[in-house]
């Protein structure tokens, strides 16, 4: 069952990519990239099929363990010029962080993703959070949402929810990063969602409308 609706202040932690922002075709346009740079052949469409775990994770099975880090720093290095521009939000996202506000409370973002990549995605898609954590993944991310006093964190993978459970906090997931209704279900989360775009009436269903 979900958690009880805590006291205010509201805090919400969101995920980022697959949970706000459709990261599909930047990362697989720097993958493209990266693999001409290193004469390799990332099967593009397999690795951004269920985007949300490290990227050195990602690359372990196609380069040579001494190469990963080198790899993911140029990759890194790379995003800028061809992830920022082509990623947009997911359908809900605008209005499931305006529900937050309507409600006073604030806004985390808590990422996987190399901070100053990030901060990229949420200037150029005008975002404003309160704060943003990254390179924190899985039960990682509980040390964020406790420091910072969240009560609920959104995402879309399995290790959104075991990073929700372990900081004792609402785990909402959405259905567009991968992962299915079952698997998220048993991974222990309180809610699904199909999108963000049912997150407004759910907050408010759980914090009573504001």
């Amino acid at each position: 069952m979900p958690a009880a609706a805590p006291a205010s202040p509201l805090v919400v932690g969101f995920d980022l990519d697959m949970t706000l922002i459709d990261t599909t075709l930047g990362f697989a346009a720097t993958l493209e990239v990266l693999g001409v740079e290193l004469g390799v052949e990332f099967p593009v469409g397999e690795m951004t099929a269920r985007l949300g775990p490290p990227l050195e994770q990602l690359l372990a099975g196609h380069l040579a363990e001494e190469a990963i880090a080198p790899a993911s720093d140029r990759f890194r290095a790379l995003y800028p010029e061809h992830a920022i521009a082509p990623v947009p939000l997911l359908p809900g996202a605008a209005d499931a962080l305006a529900a937050v506000r309507r409600h006073a409370g604030r806004l985390l973002v808590v990422t996987g993703k190399y901070a100053p990549n990030a901060r990229l995605h949420l200037d150029h898609l005008e975002l404003e959070v309160d704060h943003l954590e990254g390179w924190v993944w899985g039960v990682g991310k509980a040390d964020v949402l406790r420091r910072e006093g969240a009560s609920i964190y959104v995402g879309d993978h399995l290790h959104d929810v075991e990073g929700a459970l372990a900081a004792g906090v609402t785990s909402v997931s959405v259905l567009t990063g991968g992962c299915t209704r079952e698997e998220l279900l048993d991974a222990g989360t309180h809610v699904v969602l199909d999108s963000l775009h049912e997150f407004p009436d759910w907050l408010d269903g759980h914090r009573g409308a504001p």
